[in-house]
């Protein structure tokens, strides 16, 4: 049987569910690569939100012979001089215009791939076709040659929404017979990725041609992963520290994260002082024996930082606390990614101004970008010759004037 994935790959931008606004931004780099400052766009996101197949999509719209290529597997200077150098200047055999698309660039940080950015960077300058890149984090140190040169175009993570609709359709053409909760369910614990909803789709109805329930709940327990609010509450809602200790074997989250959760959720648990005291003095050793593992590199005593947030903070009460307590997830991680993306989209902006200013981009970071931001924002004109002379993408600028 054909994977659906591959069956039911758009033919077309508008099939492309939740990325509207990227989807006209990398349409307008591939219709005016010739007049835009960026020689290449990168396209960057979390897995599975359409980077890849937008730019399929792209090049069907505008009869585009598309080359694809993946980084990890052209990873050096020879390497990408031989394949992308040739494919950036030669015709399309069919005599029409073509699109190179150069997959998971992220994959061109390792050791081995010594001169690799850098030679991607100078092809971009020197293609005679447009060039578009996809990343799941393009602000990699290693990548900030090609960054200057590129323009960056950001794919949000997709609603459960969006797979829904996606999985509906499916399911429509198919003749599956599927309630749309069930549906909604299945698109809910994807994460935003749709070629894993799409997967375990097909997974799921391969033999009935009927999405159950139980087949949701059967493919969870293959995946043996627990709940992460399920190991709260094992934790939490028990004093026995042999209980406790397994609390996180099979919980996704790594341990750093867990003791973020616990962070969270512990002073809606334990309401007497000494009990809370207790469990965030073992939140605390926790902290403490982390940051020596890392410094010294025993990872060997992760299983006391373990023992700490699990064993630790069970035994700190002195009985089970009977009240409901709707555990919340934590905040500080979404809060500590915001605020590196913006920093790092920041940065970005000020290595590409430090370049044509000849200055540090901590200089312009501290003592140019506020002045910047304030005036770009008054004066249209006077916005539009600041992107012309710093070379700023249209992600950029906007990012400037909010």
């Amino acid at each position: 049987m054909k994977p659906w994935i591959n069956k039911y790959t758009p033919n077309k931008p508008s099939d492309i569910q939740g990325q509207n606004k990227a989807i006209e931004a990398l349409r307008y780099y591939v219709e005016n690569y010739t007049k835009t400052k960026a020689r290449a766009a990168i396209l960057y996101g979390p897995t599975g939100c359409g980077k890849t197949i937008s730019a399929y999509a792209i090049a069907n719209e505008l009869n585009l012979e598309i080359l694809e290529i993946n980084a990890s597997d052209f990873r050096n200077k020879d390497q990408i001089e031989s394949v992308i150098g040739t494919a950036s200047k030669q015709m399309s055999l069919f005599s029409k215009g073509k699109l190179i698309l150069v997959d998971e660039i992220d994959g061109l940080s390792g050791r081995k791939d010594r001169g690799g950015v850098s030679a991607l960077a100078k092809l971009v300058k020197e293609s005679s076709f447009p060039i578009v890149c996809t990343a799941t984090d393009p602000f990699d140190k290693k990548l900030v040659v090609l960054r200057k040169a590129s323009e960056l175009i950001e794919y949000h993570t997709l609603s459960y929404i969006s797979i829904a609709k996606v999985l509906g359709k499916i399911t429509k053409e198919e003749g599956i017979e599927a309630d749309e909760e069930l549906i909604k369910t299945l698109a809910r614990r994807a994460g935003g990725d749709l070629r894993a909803a799409i997967n375990d789709l097909q997974i799921l109805v391969d033999k009935d041609r009927k999405l159950t329930k139980a087949a949701i709940d059967e493919l969870s327990e293959r995946e043996q992963t627990e709940n992460i609010m399920n190991a709260l509450r094992l934790v939490l809602k028990t004093t026995d520290p042999n209980t406790a200790i397994h609390a996180f074997d099979s919980v996704p989250e790594n341990l750093d994260q867990c003791a973020l959760w616990m962070d969270e959720n512990v002073p809606s648990e334990y309401e007497k002082p000494e009990d809370l005291a207790r469990a965030y003095d073992f939140i605390s050793k926790a902290d403490i024996m982390n940051r020596r593992i890392k410094r010294w590199q025993h990872w060997r005593f992760l299983v006391y930082i373990n023992a700490y947030l699990t064993a630790g903070i069970a035994v700190s009460k002195d009985e089970k606390y009977k009240k409901f307590v709707p555990y919340r997830p934590t905040t500080k991680i979404l809060k500590m990614w915001k605020a590196n993306m913006k920093y790092q989209k920041r940065k970005a902006i000020a290595e590409k101004i430090a370049a044509k200013t000849h200055t540090s981009t901590k200089t312009i970071i501290q003592d140019m970008l506020p002045y910047l931001q304030v005036a770009m924002k008054k004066d249209k004109q006077l916005s539009e010759a600041i992107a012309e002379e710093f070379e700023l993408g249209k992600e950029e600028v906007d990012w400037l004037r909010k």
